[in-house]
């Protein structure tokens, strides 16, 4: 029997708000996240465009780590560009929580009874 704890996950859905809508005019909502690594957080700070203007740190930083958006499968700084900024805020957000918090969890509380409880963002659906 292993007595070893289960690797906690490393990927996470989530589902944007409003969703980056492509050259096509489909638009993609649901996606994956994965934990960033010491290098993600790193590399971005060699990168010219974050050295002339560093609120594009996180343009590039989210684009290493959304691993899929819709049916897209390869994310770019140009895609990040393109979101709405409730989509970009929201994958901030949502970094944050999977990266330092460990989860992609919500505290809410019910409008009636008042009972606190936690949701997985992903299962919130639109």
């Amino acid at each position: 029997m292993d007595t070893h704890d289960a690797a906690p996950p490393t990927e996470f859905p989530f589902m944007l708000p409003h969703g980056l809508v492509d050259a096509d005019g489909v638009v993609h909502r649901q996606g994956v996240m994965r934990l960033a690594t010491a290098y993600d957080e790193i590399a971005p700070l060699s990168d010219p465009r974050v050295r002339s203007n560093t609120g594009y740190l996180i343009i590039i930083l989210l684009s290493r780590v959304v691993t899929r958006l819709g049916s897209l499968e390869f994310i770019n700084p140009k895609m990040m560009e393109n979101l709405f900024a409730g989509d970009l805020a929201y994958l901030q957000d949502f970094y944050q929580r999977i990266n330092y918090q460990g989860h992609g969890r919500l505290q809410v509380a019910c409008p009636h009874c008042e009972g606190a409880f936690e949701v997985e963002v992903s299962s919130l659906g639109g």
